[in-house]
């Protein structure tokens, strides 16, 4: 495995988000050392397979909202999920000033 590609950075640093947190796919990028490649993000977990131990639920889009479209298989998986961890939803949005990971790196 090259651990310098993109798709195994983008791994490692989701693999470091805590549980009750969120990050968004652009802070991934930074932390990945891949700044505005936040869609690359998003491809490269939808290409997880869905036994994966990543996880990719904590991963949110910039305005606090599930990327998926609303009351969709997917959504509800990802909110059923966030929601065990004990993140909160107001009218479909999870607060960022809350919730969001900082992970010790510099913005």
């Amino acid at each position: 495995m090259d651990y310098s590609s993109p798709k195994v950075r983008i791994w490692q640093v989701v693999s470091l988000v805590p549980a009750g947190s969120v990050v968004t796919y652009g802070q991934i990028a930074h932390m990945a050392g891949l700044p505005h490649h936040a869609r690359m993000v998003g491809s490269v977990l939808k290409q997880l397979p869905p036994d994966s131990s990543i996880p990719w639920h904590r991963v949110i889009n910039c305005q606090g909202r599930i990327s998926f479209p609303q009351g969709s298989p997917q959504y509800l998986r990802q909110q059923e999920r966030l929601l065990a961890e004990g993140i909160e939803f107001m009218a479909e949005r999870i607060s960022l000033q809350q919730f969001q990971w900082q992970g010790g790196f510099e913005s």
